[in-house]
């Protein structure tokens, strides 16, 4: 928004020089329900009963991914054999169920799925999930993975939050 106005009227009245219709609906949300919908191919969890926090780190990436309720061990076996599985798909440089879900042009991922050699990635079991640990010497692929993970938490919305450092 430019001085309360809208960005798109603003371009659309002064490329059209009329005013253009404000949208009906937040594209953020659009987004994160495409994107919701779209996870349910990739994750086997589900993603209302879940959280994912992406903490970047001076080194990667921490990604966590846990249950919203600790005893509910359905969702956390779901999860770590997920991260598992994951943690070997991008160790090969396989991003592609990220790709899936957030598109190829998501931030980031272009030059993790390249540069995976360069980056040394263990999985860790929570007592209520599982984690992925991102680390690198690379501090270009460092910036990757923050804005990987950045973008991660700004597609999934409620499901999805951002740790501290």
């Amino acid at each position: 928004m430019i001085a309360g106005k809208p960005v798109a009227a603003l371009l659309c009245l002064a490329v059209l020089g009329t005013a253009c219709s404000a949208p009906t609906s937040d594209p953020g949300t659009d987004r994160q329900a495409q994107v919701a919908e779209k996870g349910k191919s990739v994750m086997p969890f589900d993603l209302d009963k879940t959280t994912h926090r992406f903490t970047p780190r001076e080194d990667g990436l921490l990604q966590e991914v846990f249950a919203d309720t600790p005893d509910d061990t359905n969702q956390i076996n779901l999860i770590r054999e997920h991260i598992a599985t994951e943690a070997d798909r991008f160790r090969r440089g396989d991003f592609s169920d990220p790709a899936t879900i957030h598109g190829t042009a998501m931030p980031g991922l272009a030059e993790l799925s390249s540069s995976a050699t360069k980056i040394t990635i263990a999985e860790a079991d929570l007592p209520n999930g599982a984690s992925l640990t991102f680390r690198t010497t690379d501090p270009a692929l460092v910036k990757a993975l923050h804005a990987w993970g950045e973008a991660q938490v700004a597609d999934h919305g409620k499901h999805a939050e951002h740790g501290t450092k």
